[in-house]
């Protein structure tokens, strides 16, 4: 049965896009037939993520406003053939896409693909909560500091409010380095303190950062991020994958 999944975050910058693009490349390259939905109208940054900025002619707002039809905006990956974009306009508010419109454009999607992720926009306003009623599961981004963490309480204050259900956590751009001198929040502390299901954290790596500025996914290459994806995506599907312990590097006061 088809899911749609809505990927939200309480402040900007916490890494919806980045996963909703690699999570999508994880699944696709499962051979598991899954759309990319940027709902972030006025913000489009999905389709840079996944280097189909040169692809984009429609958006969703041109069907809403039922300029084309669907298949006339949706772009297929150029490389993987299970996966699929709709991308947001680059003009216009979240005020233009009603909750009923995002509705029956979700229905359609999960008729053609098993999976679909909405990278929502950030925060709690009316762009966020048009996109509840479609949405069938959730998952949580944020990175392990107090504001960011303070801001996702109000997400999970929202969700429980539009009595949703609870979402799966993931933790972003952790610094190991730091929580293993204890001077940031461990994954599991943050997931402890929303009291949410961790599915996973995203290293702190600069591999993402580079494969952004050349209008690509780090999924296309081996890095700790890449690797810590793949972890997420196979305990998103239910697999058990124990999450990887960060240990202290010995140090070697002879070289052998």
């Amino acid at each position: 049965m088809s899911q749609s999944w809505l990927i939200l975050s309480g402040k900007g910058g916490a890494g919806k896009t980045m996963l909703t693009a690699s999570l999508g490349i994880a699944l696709a390259r499962k051979n598991l037939k899954c759309c990319c939905v940027d709902a972030d109208i006025g913000l489009r940054d999905l389709d840079l993520l996944l280097g189909m900025e040169n692809s984009v002619v429609f958006d969703m707002l041109d069907v809403a406003r039922k300029d084309c039809k669907l298949k006339g905006a949706l772009l297929r990956h150029h490389e993987l053939e299970q996966l699929s974009l709709l991308p947001a306009a680059q003009s216009g508010t979240s005020k233009d896409l009603d909750a009923d419109t995002y509705s029956r454009i979700i229905r359609k999607l999960k008729k053609q693909a098993a999976y679909v992720l909405t990278d929502a926009p950030a925060g709690i306003e009316r762009g966020v909560k048009n996109l509840l009623p479609a949405t069938d599961n959730f998952i949580l981004v944020t990175t392990p500091d107090d504001v960011a963490i303070r801001d996702a309480e109000r997400v999970l204050a929202l969700l429980d409010e539009k009595k949703k259900p609870r979402p799966m956590l993931v933790v972003n751009r952790l610094p190991e380095k730091l929580v293993l001198s204890g001077d940031c929040y461990s994954a599991q502390t943050v997931a402890n303190t929303l009291d949410v299901p961790l599915l996973g954290y995203i290293p702190d790596d600069p591999a993402v950062v580079a494969a952004i500025n050349r209008h690509e996914s780090f999924m296309m290459q081996d890095c700790p991020a890449a690797q810590a994806m793949d972890r997420i995506c196979r305990r998103f599907l239910g697999e058990y994958v124990p999450l990887p312990e960060i240990v202290k590097k010995r140090k070697w006061f002879f070289k052998k």
